[in-house]
């Protein structure tokens, strides 16, 4: 469940936002200016490409925006077990804190669709070039049908080469703290047989979760080992890869609030 209602465990000074604030301003309508393109004429280009070209066209878009956030912002990031990567594409299982991930993914896993609830496809732009994608729009409000849609389709995605991105939290949580984890990506890794490749980050702490502010940083991102379920139950699988994600997020960030019942970084390797 997510977490409301609750101060940030991470504190900024004020300060520290008067600073962030005309970054965030520049890069907001920067961010504009090269979304802009992409989103109309930019769409209709794409249409009328194949697929891998398309694809391509659109993450130079996260470059872009990427390259943006780290010029103006100063949000920049180091990996740990980027080697860790396989040949053949996988489950990814991401920490879920901000925006930054979704971009950021696309510099380690590609080409890659993602898990995602069917209502962000009608967001303008954004949402009408990922449904060029060929993302798994799930509808969560019809939760054996929505399973059972990304059974067939994740099989569908691995199957073409494709890494499927999930985000088992379902939506961003505060940097620190945790959310549910969903059982979907794990129950298509057991069902298939796909190993799970788990990401721990903490770029909440310098880009959070609904803040217009953006505070220069760096975010640490770890990968892990490909996880291959030896559990009776995809619960099971869920709960080691929950494991290891929220043991390594505590593990390099500034803030954590609950324990992992295993210990930090417990099935790191």
């Amino acid at each position: 469940m997510e977490i409301k209602r609750k101060p940030p465990l991470l504190q900024r000074s004020a300060g520290e936002k008067l600073r962030a604030l005309p970054r965030s301003v520049i890069w907001a309508l920067g961010a504009l200016a090269i979304t802009l393109p992409y989103g109309t004429v930019g769409l209709g280009i794409a249409a009328l490409l194949p697929y891998q070209r398309r694809y391509w066209f659109f993450v130079s878009w996260s470059y872009s925006l990427q390259w943006w956030t780290r010029m103006v912002c100063g949000i920049r990031y180091e990996v740990e077990g980027a080697d860790n990567i396989p040949d053949t594409p996988c489950v990814v299982m991401c920490k879920h804190q901000s925006a930054w991930e979704t971009l950021a993914l696309q510099n380690w896993f590609n080409p890659q669709t993602w898990v995602l609830k069917r209502e962000l496809l009608k967001l303008p732009m954004i949402g009408w070039a990922l449904g060029m994608l060929s993302p798994i729009g799930i509808d969560r409000g019809a939760r054996k049908e929505a399973m059972q849609q990304m059974l067939e389709q994740g099989r569908e995605r691995l199957a073409q080469g494709r890494w499927v991105i999930v985000f088992p939290e379902g939506t961003r949580i505060p940097a620190g703290r945790s959310g549910n984890y969903r059982r979907g990506g794990a129950v298509l890794a057991w069902e298939t047989g796909t190993p799970v490749v788990p990401v721990a980050h903490n770029a909440g702490e310098f880009w959070p979760r609904n803040s217009f502010l953006k505070y220069p940083g760096v975010v640490r991102v770890r990968i892990g080992k490909p996880m291959v379920s030896e559990e009776p139950t995809p619960e099971e699988f869920l709960e080691r890869i929950r494991q290891w994600i929220e043991g390594n997020t505590r593990e390099i960030s500034q803030v954590y609030e609950t324990p992992v019942t295993d210990g930090p970084g417990q099935g790191r390797d």
